[in-house]
């Protein structure tokens, strides 16, 4: 199984989530397939400085950022069709809030760039499984917003720790007219009509090894999923 990985920079405040990113390179080999990553050629929205979470007066390609991740081996989204592949994950990170859409800028009336919002509606309409990861959920709502598509997704729970407002995360959401599900760290969301994804991940107050086993469940039902 051919798994693409989406990739919007190199690091959680400007682009992927490195993490997140990594953990799904591990689970999708633990799981007998193959990842291939994917980026974007165009520049950030914004760069920060990830020690003092400062913004820095610097541009910073998304593509080259996120071959930082995948040690070179990176492919332009202008390069790949959904037959490349039999699914696609997308990690977190700010780099899906400030790039890949303006949802930081401008919440959920902020725009998505037209070739990713292509490429993920070219997944679903050939029925190609989305694993979303933490927060982006929120790309996923913009690519599909206005088509005959309501995902059902979550990016996390009110019930647990967070270092974000989940309930204002979820509430824009809902105004893509996705359907928004609240799930903690230990659950996954499974949208099977949709064959959509998601997992809160890091949106949730979690340590690393939480992190991979949740990611862990997500890639399981992906891999199920797969199977149908």
């Amino acid at each position: 199984m051919k798994i693409g990985i989406l990739l919007s920079g190199c690091g959680v405040y400007d682009g992927s989530e490195i993490q997140e990113t990594i953990l799904t390179m591990l689970a999708i080999e633990e799981q007998g397939g193959e990842y291939i990553c994917i980026g974007i050629d165009s520049n950030q929205n914004q760069v920060i400085n990830h020690i003092t979470g400062e913004e820095m007066s610097e541009k910073r390609n998304m593509l080259i950022e996120s071959a930082r991740i995948s040690r070179g081996q990176i492919v332009d989204i202008k390069n790949i069709h959904p037959s490349d592949l039999d699914a696609l994950v997308i990690p977190g990170g700010f780099g899906n809030a400030k790039s890949f859409t303006k949802w930081a800028f401008e919440g959920a009336k902020g725009s998505i760039l037209p070739e990713v919002k292509l490429f993920l509606v070219n997944m679903a309409n050939v029925g190609k499984p989305i694993l979303g990861l933490c927060v982006s959920p929120i790309v996923l709502g913009k690519a599909f917003e206005g088509s005959q598509t309501s995902c059902s997704m979550t990016l996390g729970s009110t019930l647990e720790d967070s270092p974000y407002d989940i309930q204002s995360f979820s509430d824009e959401l809902l105004k893509t007219k996705a359907k928004v599900v609240m799930k903690t760290i230990k659950e996954i969301e499974i949208d099977l009509e949709n064959r959509i994804i998601t997992a809160p991940c890091y949106m949730m107050n979690a340590t690393i090894l939480e992190v991979k086993a949740n990611i862990d469940l997500a890639m399981k039902a992906l891999f199920e999923m797969l199977k149908f």
